[in-house]
């Protein structure tokens, strides 16, 4: 590494590091701009190529187009409608029956039995792109009822209506995260380096990592069928600006710690570059790693989640060890202005707050070590509030929806389930006595289930449900229908529909955390085993991360139910912060655990432990403030999932930043002694003789 390092920091081969990423970006940038188009957010990608709705989906596709989304116009007047009421309707049915994307008979209008609603079902053909599309299709929509409904309200809601809302909240989210977790980064940055200059580096870099990891997932998008959605291409903006920031602050720590030893800057970085990269390359390895313990999701949108995070990781760690350096080396000491590190500084760490923070542990380390577990495991147990069963579609918004309001009048005067049927596909030997059985499911309206449409030999149902299709009643109303319809011999009846949809995704997140959370577990540690080379030290570090994750999804739970008022959270809640906690919080630990072995093995492993603390827990720190504040920022989503998510994630990594990697993991260093390397030789190894040099010495 150390002949690679002098190469990236040559005094002239630096220029051509430099050249060379500009010629990627260059080359890659249109690419990276076409991401957003390349996104799937159709059910069928989130959903298991071998759960029964997706089955249904195929199928269904001979009867009704896979691009077909029901839309529902309600019509209120809560006095009642008048005859003159029902003739507008009517006259606005005949209106969208002549719309170009109609796919299909426009239904109704069909009048409430109170007599105060109407209703008409418009089925939309939007394309491929019908996600992205629906908005305008709903505006088009509402602006033609309110144009001839004369006073009455007007709603535009079922599934056309739920994604124009959801493509709402998405739209603009690349940049709406990008440019907030730009500026969170800079003033994070202008608070560490006191800097007005030194802070464009890392931020120039973390875009050249951006960009280039979003050209080569859509190439692979593309070309290899990799599935990316705007869940996932948020991920990868604020992981990317957030750990590719993490490394740019190791490495710069290191080098104006090397400034202060050297007076060449490009020996200083040479150095800083070989000693900063292995913690940095382990750090991201494990990452990578970890993200890509997802692809054994069986959800499609979780598996997928797995390779965008890993490539972005990866593209984030080579830039901050090639592009990054060079950028430094070739600016100069005055990058740090006002605070030029000039040879022979003192290095501030050496008495610094945290050198100050290790001489307090040192005193009581297995004191401080139980005290502080024992505060995280009380905090463990706020997760039995937490309510990770899936979010109904109100539930799924942090305000105000139109399609929710408009699913709300349609319930109240009409069956929960209009225009967002149960689907069911049998032989068509057997439709009619798959019909009969459906027909008589409790739950499902009678009167809905027409007679099977036959094509071939498939027949296909739709049955209303008698209340809303997102809730635990209609969850339970879609197995008592697959329960009676499977029963039918020789029928092979499938069932799905929008419900259905739901609930199989809920099923196949909860069996996704009992799979990929174990799996993580045993790679992260092995990973810890070959860096740390032993084993006692990444048991206890494991056992660190897994306790500090107990504690941040038992404070965000409470915090979830009892200040921001949220009724539970979704189903794959618990995989997504558990992955993030464990892979970027183990970071940390890498961070501090190889600058202690480094530091054990000069000065003995007491001592070593606190100059290890003292060394690294201003860039730590740091680090953690920029990862939190960038994935706090998925919280500016209106959607719920994606701000449990950033502040649980947020909360973690700040509770790994400043207790469990600062205090606990020290204490334990501490109190276990150089066992903590068993069974490597270090462990047994006699403290060296103390060196004539000045060493760091902390102060209590």
């Amino acid at each position: 590494m150390s002949q690679v390092a002098g190469w990236i920091t040559h005094r002239y081969l630096k220029f051509a590091v430099i050249v060379f990423w500009l010629v990627v970006v260059a080359l890659l940038g249109p690419l990276a701009g076409k991401l957003t188009g390349a996104q799937d957010n159709e059910a069928k990608s989130w959903l298991p190529a071998n759960a029964e709705s997706t089955e249904v989906l195929d199928v269904a596709s001979g009867f009704v187009s896979s691009d077909t989304i029901p839309a529902v116009i309600v019509y209120e007047r809560t006095s009642g409608l008048t005859a003159a009421d029902l003739e507008a309707v009517a006259a606005d049915a005949e209106e969208f029956g002549t719309l170009a994307t109609l796919d299909g008979d426009v239904i109704g209008p069909i009048p409430s039995e109170n007599g105060q609603a109407a209703q008409i079902i418009v089925p939309l053909d939007l394309g491929a792109e019908g996600w992205d599309l629906a908005a305008d299709a709903v505006d088009d929509l509402r602006a033609t009822a309110e144009d001839g409904a004369g006073d009455l309200d007007v709603y535009v809601t079922g599934p056309a209506g739920s994604a124009a809302d959801s493509s709402a909240a998405f739209e603009g989210i690349d940049g709406t995260l990008l440019y907030a977790a730009v500026a969170v980064v800079i003033v994070i940055l202008l608070i560490t380096y006191r800097s007005p200059v030194l802070w464009i580096l890392p931020v120039l870099s973390a875009g050249v990592a951006l960009t280039v990891s979003q050209a080569l997932i859509y190439l692979l998008a593309d070309n290899y069928d990799l599935t990316v959605n705007a869940q996932s291409a948020g991920i990868l903006t604020v992981l990317v600006f957030g750990a590719g920031t993490d490394y740019a602050l190791l490495l710069v720590a290191r080098y104006r710690e090397e400034l202060r030893k050297h007076g060449d800057r490009h020996e200083a970085m040479a150095l800083a570059l070989h000693r900063a990269s292995p913690a940095i390359i382990a750090s991201g390895a494990t990452v990578a790693i970890g993200m890509l313990c997802l692809l054994f999701a069986t959800m499609n949108s979780t598996a997928g989640l797995g390779p965008v995070a890993a490539i972005g990781v990866g593209v984030a760690v080579l830039v901050m060890l090639t592009l990054l350096p060079a950028l430094l080396v070739t600016c100069g000491r005055w990058i740090f202005w006002p605070r030029t590190p000039k040879l022979g500084d003192d290095e501030p760490s050496e008495h610094g707050f945290w050198a100050r923070v290790g001489g307090r542990i040192e005193r009581r380390p297995r004191a401080t070590w139980i005290g502080t577990s024992a505060i995280l495991a009380v905090a463990c147990l706020g997760i039995v509030t937490l309510n990770a069963t899936g979010l109904t579609t109100e539930e799924s918004f942090t305000g105000e929806q139109p399609s929710i309001e408009g699913e709300k009048v349609l319930s109240a005067h009409f069956p929960g389930g209009a225009g967002a049927p149960v689907v069911v596909i049998s032989d068509a030997d057997r439709a009619t006595d798959v019909a009969a059985v459906f027909r008589d499911v409790e739950g499902i309206d009678p009167t809905s289930v027409a007679e099977p449409v036959v094509i071939d030999d498939l027949a296909y149902l739709e049955g209303t449900l008698t209340s809303a299709p997102d809730s635990d009643e209609a969850y339970d109303t879609v197995d008592r229908v697959r329960d009676a319809v499977h029963a039918v011999p020789d029928a092979d009846a499938l069932v799905g529909g929008a419900t259905a949809v739901n609930l199989d995704a809920q099923r196949a997140s909860a069996a996704d955390n009992r799979l990929i959370i174990p799996i993580i577990l045993l790679v992260v540690f092995l990973i810890l085993v070959v860096l740390l080379r032993s084993i006692l030290a990444p048991l206890v570090l494991m056992g660190t991360v897994v306790l500090s994750f107990g504690a941040a999804i038992g404070v965000s739970a409470l915090i979830f139910r009892y200040v921001f008022g949220y009724a539970g959270a979704d189903s794959s809640f618990p995989l997504f912060v558990f992955v993030f906690l464990v892979a970027l919080g183990i970071d940390y630990n890498i961070f501090l655990m190889t600058r202690v072995r480094e530091e054990a093995i000069r000065l003995g492993h007491r001592r070593g432990s606190l100059v290890g603390l003292a060394a690294t827990g201003g860039v730590i720190t740091s680090a953690g403030l920029v990862l939190a504040g960038t994935f706090a920022v998925l919280g500016t989503l209106p959607l719920v999932s994606f701000a449990e998510i950033g502040f649980a994630v947020a909360f973690g990594v700040l509770l790994d930043t400043l207790v469990v990697r600062s205090v606990l993991v020290t204490a334990l260093n501490l109190d276990i002694g150089k066992a903590m390397w068993w069974p490597s030789a270090l462990s047994k190894a006699p403290d060296p003789e103390p060196a004539q040099e000045k060493v760091p010495v902390p102060v209590a």
